[in-house]
């Protein structure tokens, strides 16, 4: 069973994937755990926190368990989610959403994506003999979307706004053409992202970092870390949740803009380079920002010229990242002059997606 996020309607699994007052639905319940942490095979994917996944079916192809690693240059601690099946965090959430498409019996699954999340959809969809259809903006980069048809999805490429691709996606699906398994809307996209949180704490010894940072579009990946932590404190195996820290580009950056004390470089045009997060309406914005004022969390903007300066420097160290994942590296300098980290907090960024 769904709900509403903001209304409490109660809807099937199926079918709708939006509520009647044009919210997103969430899991009525979220599963959790009757036991402490045990040791876990590493071998499933996500798979291995079922306890924690509202779907039974499996899809997988190898995701999860990626390295934690040491970042002095950044005083940080380093999640490689770009290592990746299919080069991103996606996975994870691909990986779930297929599995919640085989469990309610749907055939073709429909996705709208600036290219990671779609190459997801569509691999994990391959992978479990589903049809997929992936809608693209007219401007997507031809390498990704030549990954995306070799899985052989069919790719639609949509002129127009970011958004125009989302309305061009939603519009196949109300007219029957496909089971939507989109990233911003599906709840099954959550619960597998939720996973990353599962890891860094399992990698951790079950504690916990002062902060964690991601970029921020949809929040695919900084609600996923929200809801995870969350569901790791109730079922008693950690006893705290980080400080959750979002980078949005300068441009596209709704968050940013009403976070108090977000501030957007005087001189920054619009940053075109981190094309992942370029989402200036997240249909979840009201769930980002509880997610940031419940963790003491906070969003920033960066600039185009910070983005491929810390792509640069990623890039020296041995971090082979695309231009959004810099984003949040991007931010560190100015989250620890506003007083979001401290001098020797303990912080966890997440490297969300390879060189492309």
């Amino acid at each position: 069973m769904r709900t509403c996020s903001v209304c409490d309607r109660e809807y099937p699994r199926k079918d709708p994937w939006q509520c009647s007052c044009g919210a997103p639905l969430d899991y009525a319940t979220q599963p959790l755990p009757d036991s402490q942490p045990g040791q876990f095979s590493r071998t499933s994917g996500v798979w291995d926190f079922a306890e924690f996944l509202p779907v039974g079916e499996r899809v997988s192809l190898g995701e999860g368990w990626t390295p934690l690693v040491d970042a002095p240059g950044w005083d940080a601690t380093f999640k490689l989610e770009s290592l990746h099946p299919t080069g991103s965090f996606k996975d994870r959430g691909a990986a779930t959403v297929i599995a919640e498409a085989l469990e309610v019996g749907a055939d073709r699954v429909l996705e709208d994506s600036s290219g990671n999340a779609g190459l997801a959809v569509a691999s994990y969809a391959a992978r479990a003999g589903l049809d997929a259809e992936i809608y693209v903006p007219a401007s997507a980069k031809d390498a990704k979307v030549r990954r995306i048809e070799r899985t052989g999805a069919d790719v639609v490429r949509v002129e127009g706004s970011r958004e125009s691709v989302t309305e061009a996606c939603i519009d196949a699906v109300e007219d029957g053409a496909g089971w939507y398994a989109s990233h911003a809307w599906n709840p099954a996209f959550f619960a597998g992202t939720a996973t990353t949180a599962y890891e860094i704490a399992a990698q951790r010894d079950w504690s916990v970092p002062d902060a964690v940072v991601t970029p921020l579009g949809h929040g695919t990946l900084f609600l996923g870390l929200y809801r995870g932590f969350q569901a790791l404190e109730q079922a008693g195996w950690t006893d705290a949740i980080p400080r959750i820290l979002g980078t949005q580009a300068v441009g596209y950056s709704p968050i940013a803009d009403d976070d108090e004390g977000g501030t957007v470089p005087d001189d920054a045009a619009a940053n075109d380079l981190a094309d992942g997060i370029h989402i200036r309406d997240p249909p979840r914005s009201r769930q980002i920002q509880h997610a940031i004022d419940e963790t003491d969390g906070a969003a920033v903007a960066v600039s185009a010229a910070a983005t491929e300066r810390e792509r640069d420097r990623l890039g020296a160290a041995g971090f082979h990242v695309e231009p959004t994942c810099a984003t949040a590296t991007a931010a560190l300098p100015e989250f620890r002059e506003r007083g979001e980290l401290q001098d020797g907090d303990d912080v966890v960024v997440a490297l969300t997606g390879r060189n492309d």
